[in-house]
């Protein structure tokens, strides 16, 4: 074969093979910018990517945000810009805005329901409506010194009489109750959504039983109780006398987080008085808005 044949042949393979690498060569880059490319531009879930960024900026000392912002956008040769998935980082590290339960004060106020018992042989009981408005101190992340204030009001059947043979009406009479309390209050589970804390309350209410017989017009053939008819009335309506008796309350409540300062609460009690020769129980329910302030 003619040297100058081979030699031509030689050349040619050479170049193949060069053209051959230079193509394997362009291939692997491509290769290694599009996988690249892709890592770069997958969206972290928020959390993950908080702690990692946390971490490596903890370790290295210094800051892995550009301009205050993560830019992810890196486009292979041959394709087309992603657009820009850039994220806050004051959305990523954003500080948390839930309640802290750090408060110093505390005020509530609600619509309350209780149910009672108007005179000492009555055999029925009567219910009643009002308002509560309940201040908290606290000592402790638990501890704190409540104060409370209750008036309710509502109608209660009375005993028969002889009043009601005169077509006068007072088989129901408008009966009132003006509570003042204070005592403990405990913080228990607690957290962002809802806290529960239990309380027990001791004070006295001041019952104003004699309200349909002090306005009757003319003045009332009958009086509230037993201890004060006078002369020339027929009867009595079977009522407690008026009087300051002993009070207590305890149970608890369940407050729903509205806002950091702001929760709506729903308070149970059972409720203690002593109106006539006994201590009789009562059940009361309140729902209204919390209010905190104040850092402890």
């Amino acid at each position: 074969m003619p040297r100058r044949y081979i030699l031509r042949g030689t050349h040619r393979e050479g170049a193949h093979l060069n053209n051959s690498a230079l193509r394997r060569q362009q291939q692997r880059t491509i290769f290694h910018v599009t996988n690249q490319t892709a890592l770069s531009t997958r969206r972290w879930p928020t959390p993950i990517a908080a702690l990692v960024l946390a971490i490596l900026t903890t370790l290295t000392g210094t800051s892995l945000f550009s301009a205050g912002r993560l830019q992810a956008q890196v486009a292979a040769p041959g394709t087309k810009a992603m657009p820009s998935t850039s994220v806050s980082a004051s959305q990523i590290l954003a500080p948390y805005a839930g309640p802290r339960y750090d408060n110093r004060w505390e005020i509530y106020g609600g619509l309350n329901y209780a149910n009672g018992q108007a005179g000492q042989n009555l055999p029925k009981h009567y219910n009643m409506g009002g308002g509560e408005v309940m201040g908290t101190y606290w000592l402790t992340s638990h501890l704190g010194i409540a104060g409370d204030y209750r008036f309710q009001a509502g109608t209660t059947p009375t005993s028969p009489n002889p009043g009601s043979n005169q077509n006068i009406n007072l088989n129901r009479v408008l009966v009132m109750q003006s509570i003042e309390s204070g005592g403990i209050q405990w913080r228990g589970p607690k957290n962002r959504y809802a806290a529960i804390d239990y309380h027990a309350l001791a004070g006295a209410t001041d019952g104003i039983f004699n309200h349909a017989t002090a306005n009757f017009p003319g003045g009332s053939p009958v009086s509230a109780c037993p201890a004060q008819q006078q002369p020339g009335q027929i009867g009595n309506l079977g009522l407690y006398c008026n009087t300051v008796a002993a009070y207590a309350a305890v149970g608890g409540s369940i407050d729903f987080n509205y806002a950091p300062r702001v929760a709506i609460r729903l308070q149970p009690d059972l409720t203690f008085e002593h109106f006539g020769t006994e201590t009789r129980e009562f059940f009361a329910i309140s729902a209204g808005v919390v209010y905190k302030f104040g850092k402890r």
